[in-house]
């Protein structure tokens, strides 16, 4: 019985660290449409991930789970709207003070969240239930369980991934990754590159908070750690481990900066040091990232195997070694 509970234990925490890795995933997946596809490196994915967790927090009732249909739409509205006032005011920006005005928002929420007394300070705020998903008092989903919780972050990862997919398919995502490659050839093409910025930083945005929303719900509490820099440093990282622009090298990304972090804290309690020499060894060893890596083995793989042309004897001239004689 003692092996059997000790099991489950080990699946348990398994399908909860899969979980978190997933969760930081769609956050990887948000910044990457930023960074890897609109050229705009933000240092402030986390501010939205954090807003839309404390919403969650703020408007659940204290003994009794919030309803989803409620707290989702109100979540993923006020990351957003968030997302389009910072925008709006730091989208015309580029390089070095894109990335200096995305920190100072980041520092701002996290000594919003840390000092305010409706936000719990620096203790945070705990949920006591997960959100209720459920239509007429019928419930569909018992997010309680690790195992279905697992499954709708998982599901969640997917359709993430997909619809930013078929963003980038679409005539706006080809024209966000014309303005990385040269803003001003898009701009006398007739097309407005702050619009297309800016929807693509809310897009991101809300993605995030959508991530954040997922946090909550798994942990039940929320912190100021969730608004800080630092939360969106580590997703920037995922996105470079794994290959900006690739979509799905950020997911790799995830797992491979989480497992790394595991491994090193294992061996080390100052894990950081060997995790910070691993990361730039691995951006110098491999520039395009994991994804990157693994398209240009794939490309190998299928590209045709052309066979060096030999002699053409049939047009060949033969030789009379007797004619000159």
């Amino acid at each position: 019985m003692f092996g059997e509970a000790l099991a489950g234990s080990k699946h348990d925490y398994f399908t909860q660290k899969v979980t978190t890795i997933m969760i930081l995933a769609i956050m990887a997946l948000s910044l990457d449409l930023l960074v890897g596809v609109g050229g705009m490196v933000s240092v402030a994915q986390a501010v939205f991930f954090g807003i839309a967790g404390y919403t969650l927090a703020l408007t659940a009732p204290e003994f009794a789970p919030a309803n989803i249909w409620v707290a989702l739409p109100m979540s993923l509205l006020l990351a957003a709207s968030a997302s389009l006032i910072i925008g709006a005011l730091i989208i015309r920006t580029s390089g070095i003070f894109f990335i200096i005005a995305t920190i100072a928002f980041s520092q701002m929420f996290f000594y919003l969240f840390h000092d305010a007394p409706f936000a719990g300070g620096s203790d945070g705020i705990y949920l006591m239930f997960k959100p209720e998903v459920s239509i007429a008092g019928v419930q569909l989903l018992d997010l309680e369980n690790s195992t279905t919780l697992f499954y709708v972050v998982f599901s969640s990862m997917l359709v993430v991934y997909l619809l930013l997919r078929t963003l980038l398919r679409s005539p706006f995502g080809r024209v966000l990754s014309g303005i990385k490659e040269n803003e001003i050839r898009v701009s006398a093409l007739g097309y407005n590159p702050v619009i297309y910025k800016l929807v693509a930083f809310v897009i991101a945005g809300t993605l995030s908070g959508y991530a954040g929303f997922l946090s909550a719900t798994q942990y039940g509490f929320v912190n100021p750690g969730d608004v800080s820099w630092m939360l969106s440093a580590h997703a920037l990282i995922m996105v470079i481990l794994g290959g900006m622009g690739t979509l799905f090298g950020p997911i790799l990304g995830a797992f491979a900066f989480e497992g790394l972090q595991y491994w090193y804290s294992t061996i080390t309690p100052h894990w950081e040091l060997p995790m910070g020499f691993t990361v730039i060894a691995l951006v110098l060893l491999l520039p395009g990232g994991i994804g990157g890596l693994l398209l240009k083995w794939a490309d190998r793989r299928n590209k045709p195997i052309v066979q060096p042309a030999g002699p053409d004897t049939d047009k060949a001239a033969p030789v009379n070694e007797g004619a000159d004689l």
